[in-house]
């Protein structure tokens, strides 16, 4: 796709750009085009006026995700500061830029002395990726605190949807594809700043302990299936530590998979098929992916083989 084909921005539009240093693996290929908007009205504006056939696909914090070594074709939409504010509406209710952290949102909230949304602090994305993928930790769950959220679609119209709208189930929404959640309103109960900044130093705390923070991974692996946890389904079948290529499966902790220096986004993938066939033989639950695995698999002709998740 030809720069000249493209509709003009007021923000960052980069042909080419490599999108392992944006991703928590720290693997994987370019983005055929990565656009950076300089506000919402760029973004609507670029979105309206892009050749629909054209594929676009928003980047987060990048944490639980494969991007694999084929690129990812069309168009990568990044949020950057513009989109990266939260204020305090008052009524226990904060409203979130698309692309403002969860470490930001869990602390404005503390601030603002609203309670209910400490669990934000604990997983690696941004407003955006928590509203697509009904993000949750630490008995907390987007669903519970979500009052409504705008996304641009990918006509480049603006639209509020509730909570009800959204057809939430774990892990999982009915967001309408290639819409871009650019901000989100969401609203916790009344507390004491201390309190909360003392619930999330123990959710930080035990973060720490239990989960391989300071390594190139993509956050948790698999879904943990009705009645099971995943952990414990990879652990029985005799997967901790097991390695296929430059990616291995945590010793720490066993829904997480690790690139141990300069694994590729196929090995890290080709071990989760793997762990999910030993963890189907042994227990015979099939576990579903929590990452998302996006763009061409290395090799594939042309832009228009994808790989589907």
């Amino acid at each position: 796709m030809m720069a000249d084909a493209l509709p003009k921005v007021a923000g960052k539009l980069t042909q080419d750009a490599p999108l392992a240093p944006l991703v928590w693996f720290k693997s994987g290929g370019a983005a055929e085009w990565l656009f950076e908007p300089k506000d919402l009205a760029d973004l609507q504006g670029f979105l309206r006026d892009l050749d629909p056939a054209t594929p676009v696909m928003a980047l987060g914090l990048g944490s639980n995700m494969i991007v694999r070594d084929g690129g990812v074709p069309g168009v990568v939409v990044r949020l950057g500061k513009a989109f990266a504010k939260v204020s305090d509406l008052g009524n226990s209710t904060l409203n979130c830029g698309g692309g403002a952290s969860g470490i930001l949102v869990s602390s404005t909230a503390r601030d603002a002395g609203v309670a209910g949304v400490e669990f934000l602090r604990s997983i690696p994305g941004t407003v955006g990726g928590f509203v697509r993928m009904n993000g949750g930790a630490y008995g907390g769950e987007v669903k519970d605190i979500l009052i409504d959220c705008d996304v641009v679609l990918r006509s480049g119209e603006l639209q509020t949807l509730a909570v009800a709208e959204l057809g939430y189930t774990y892990r999982h929404s009915e967001l309408p594809l290639g819409a871009i959640v650019v901000a989100a309103r969401f609203r916790g109960r009344p507390g004491e700043s201390a309190a909360i900044q003392a619930e999330m130093d123990r959710i930080s705390a035990s973060r720490e302990a239990s989960q391989p923070l300071r390594s190139k991974t993509g956050g948790s692996t698999f879904k943990n299936p009705e009645g099971h946890r995943a952990w414990e389904l990879v652990d029985k079948a005799g997967c901790r530590g097991f390695t296929l290529g430059g990616a291995q499966v945590s010793e720490k902790h066993t829904n997480f998979l690790i690139n141990m220096g300069e694994a590729t986004s196929a090995d890290i993938e080709a071990l989760g098929d793997e762990v999910r066939r030993r963890v189907k033989d042994n227990s015979g639950v099939e576990l579903e992916w929590e990452i998302q695995r996006v763009g061409m698999f290395a090799g594939a002709p042309d832009k228009n083989r994808v790989g589907r998740p």
